[in-house]
């Protein structure tokens, strides 16, 4: 399980911590999902969050899967609950749209995307971690209005369409790219 905590500090954000939880494939569930609940309360301890915001499951074929995550993701929601920490839930598409400006964005994608964000030199690894970086970028970018926000619908684009290429962010994200594309090809030359 990756975790990543973002801070917003007018419009710059940067990362505070990231990191990734592998359990052991043999211990028993119950267990893993103790030490999942364990690093949840040490980490809102730790940083004190003004929110946790977690994905939306979705999954297509591997029912045993899902509900290995489900299980994994009440545990989270559970640590933020106990602590009294606001939940924010997005679907995948939602923080792929947020972070790299398309809903079916690849993780190469989301992960350059993520260490433009927050100025970092290079992609997070693992994965899992740029992806839990990824939704603390959706949800620093959505509550800065200083609006409290509920979590959202599980098809957001059902209830309010998505309108691409006329946001400012929209815009920063294809200006970072382009430098991105400009600085790689420089390098080649």
């Amino acid at each position: 399980m990756g975790y990543g905590i973002v801070e917003r500090t007018g419009s710059r954000l940067r990362m505070v911590d990231a990191g990734c939880l592998q359990t052991a494939p043999e211990l028993p569930l119950a267990k893993r999902l103790q030490a999942i609940h364990e690093l949840l309360v040490d980490l809102i301890e730790l940083h004190s969050p003004d929110l946790v915001a977690v994905e939306r499951l979705f999954f297509s074929k591997n029912a045993q899967t899902a509900f290995a995550v489900g299980q994994a993701r009440g545990v989270v929601l559970l640590a933020a609950a106990q602590a009294d920490v606001p939940i924010r839930e997005a679907t995948p598409n939602e923080v792929k749209t947020a972070v790299a400006g398309y809903g079916a964005a690849d993780k190469e994608q989301v992960g350059r995307m993520v260490a433009l964000c927050l100025g970092l030199s290079e992609v997070p690894t693992p994965d899992d971690a740029a992806d839990a970086l990824a939704v603390g970028i959706w949800a620093a970018n959505r509550e800065r209005d200083g609006q409290e926000r509920e979590a959202g619908v599980l098809d957001r684009s059902s209830v309010i369409p998505i309108t691409r290429g006329r946001t400012s962010f929209d815009q920063a994200v294809r200006d970072a790219i382009k430098r991105e594309e400009r600085a790689a090809a420089d390098r080649s030359s």
